[in-house]
């Protein structure tokens, strides 16, 4: 019956440790906005500022996985080079071994202060920023109080007969400890987590500090298996990056295990408690590759493109966004295939939107005009698609729908010209914008610029939100969607405020692209309003939204 109720509590709280770690994360995401590309790919000049970068995203995000995986999806866009992008996460790991140094300290009496601020925030809080504030220390308590579980579930066992036989074999046969971390680090996909929590065995005196480390050790090959896992379905050169990071990682791990095994060099941080010797092995393990390897990451490329060969380009050299209608024609008899189908064609009509607005900012950076006009093609596409929507919501036989599937049809049709106007914003709006900036040779002030690309960083997030809640009319992420939407007209408000301020003050720069800023600024609130309105139908249909939306809650600023 004790290791039934050790099992128990035990899994209890290692599971409130997974969630604590996961809320921490998803609070920094939404309080900070979809910027990661830019914290990224502004620091590429060179492998140091790079691995930085990768740093402050791996504290950011609370995951080195998570880096790992983002700056894979950077390297198969080309925002990255394959050098670049493990630089990032080397820097990445070193990153998340600093966030389990900050988190192994005694912090426990800040819990009840983190809780009861955080739950205010939380709860009580007015702005989307606030409330995630409130997320983050949350997250945090929950961690310690995780911790705190951890310890409390190990005392009915810690006299126990199997415990210390157990903790002395690991300790004697370091590479069975070691294959047991990076087992456990993959389950709980989380190091962070993962080291926490060997930490906290260490410091109870359940395992002895030589089975821990190696623990600690196999979670850093664990780490890197786990981001190989994850990226199983991106594409071939996004592979590169995680399979680069195994070879580092792996090896380096694999050295470090021998040498702490076989050399008295864990008895130097003899100093230290027993639980900070493994994190002080984790962020040295990591300090060391970080700086031995970062100088010959090129070495890789290579070997990776051999293992990772580049795919097959096509005859012309070109890869074009063509691809063809999902309307099924031959199961417009049948409502619900039918409705399918048309969901797929709204899905198709989104991304086709999706590519037109993603490289606004680099167009009116670059000025491009050919690429310009080849984008703006794009938009005939899109209302190509609202024509045959409409010409086959039209042919699909009314008698044969219920209420419901009558309704989700309309629900279709009225996102779908959302979308057509969402097209007709970017083609007639956004690009004609850059035109005109490109043509004047005009430029914008560094903070209003930096506002611009915050803008459509948090516009490009709102866009993948809404087209996951277009598939799966989950309502918690339409409500999420909404509040989405309401943050970012509040963001592009504040923006136009300080771009006024800051021609109050007579800046000459924000002057002369004053207009092109307002505009801008407008045009990405009115396309994101656009993409936002898929939510409507699902909040309505579960009676959270209202009949009628003349009275809008306003900052308490502009009163």
């Amino acid at each position: 019956m004790t290791t039934l109720a050790f099992l128990l509590n035990l899994t209890g709280a290692t599971m409130l440790l997974l969630f604590a770690v996961r809320m921490v994360q998803t609070g920094i995401e939404r309080s900070m906005g979809p910027s990661f590309k830019r914290i990224i790919t502004s620091r590429k000049d060179s492998r140091m500022r790079t691995a930085m970068a990768g740093v402050l995203l791996a504290i950011v995000l609370q995951s080195a996985t998570a880096a790992n995986l983002l700056a894979a999806g950077f390297t198969a866009s080309g925002l990255l080079s394959l050098t670049g992008g493990l630089a990032v996460v080397l820097g990445a790991d070193f990153g998340s071994a600093l966030v389990i140094q900050v988190l192994s300290f005694d912090l426990h009496w800040m819990v009840p202060a983190m809780l009861a601020i955080g739950g205010y925030l939380f709860l009580k809080a007015a702005t989307q920023t606030q409330r995630q504030i409130g997320r983050i220390l949350l997250g945090i308590a929950f961690i310690l109080l995780a911790l705190r579980l951890i310890g409390e579930a190990m005392d009915p066992i810690r006299e126990s007969d199997f415990l210390p036989v157990i903790a002395s074999y690991l300790s004697t046969d370091y590479v069975t400890a070691f294959l047991v971390g990076a087992a456990i680090t993959f389950v709980m996909h989380s190091s962070v987590a993962a080291i926490l929590m060997f930490v906290t065995f260490v410091s109870l005196g359940v395992l002895p500090v030589a089975a821990g480390v190696s623990l600690v050790l196999g979670a850093n090959l664990g780490s890197a298996l786990l981001a190989i896992w994850l990226s199983r379905s991106m594409t071939i050169v996004a592979r590169r990056v995680p399979m680069g990071n195994l070879i580092l990682r792996g090896t380096g791990a694999v050295l470090a295990l021998v040498l702490v095994n076989n050399t008295p060099i864990v008895s130097l941080l003899g100093a230290f408690p027993n639980g900070q010797v493994l994190v002080s092995v984790h962020l040295t393990f990591n300090i060391v590759l970080l700086v031995l390897t970062l100088p010959f990451v090129g070495l890789l490329e290579n070997p990776l493109r051999i293992m990772f060969p580049d795919p097959a380009v096509h005859e012309n050299g070109e890869e074009n966004f063509a691809p063809k209608s999902a309307l099924d024609q031959k199961v417009i008899n049948i409502p619900q295939m039918a409705l399918a189908s048309l969901t797929r064609e709204v899905l198709r009509m989104s991304q086709i939107v999706e590519i037109m607005t993603q490289p606004v900012m680099e167009l009116y950076e670059s000025g491009d005009l050919e690429r310009i006009k080849a984008v703006r093609e794009l938009d005939r596409g899109v209302n190509e698609a609202l024509s045959d929507i409409r010409l086959y919501v039209a042919a699909i036989p009314r008698d044969k729908m219920s209420k419901s599937e009558a309704r989700r049809s309309r629900d279709l049709i009225e996102y779908s010209i959302n979308l057509e106007a969402a097209g007709d914003i970017v083609a007639k709006n956004l690009l004609h914008l850059a035109e005109n900036k490109a043509r004047r040779g005009l430029k914008f002030s560094k903070a209003g610029w930096d506002e611009l690309q915050s803008m459509h960083e948090r516009l490009m997030s709102n866009m993948t939100l809404a087209f996951n809640v277009l598939l799966s009319e989950d309502i918690e992420s339409a409500r999420q969607l909404m509040e989405q939407k309401a943050e970012f007209t509040r963001n592009e408000r504040k923006s136009r405020k300080k771009h006024l301020k800051r021609l109050r003050e007579g800046s000459e720069i924000s002057l002369e692209s004053s207009d092109i800023h307002l505009e801008t600024l407008r045009a990405l609130k009115d396309l994101n309003s656009r993409i936002a309105a898929v939510a409507y139908p699902i909040l309505y249909k579960h009676g959270q939204l209202l009949e009628t939306r003349l009275v809008e809650t306003m900052d308490k600023e502009e009163h």
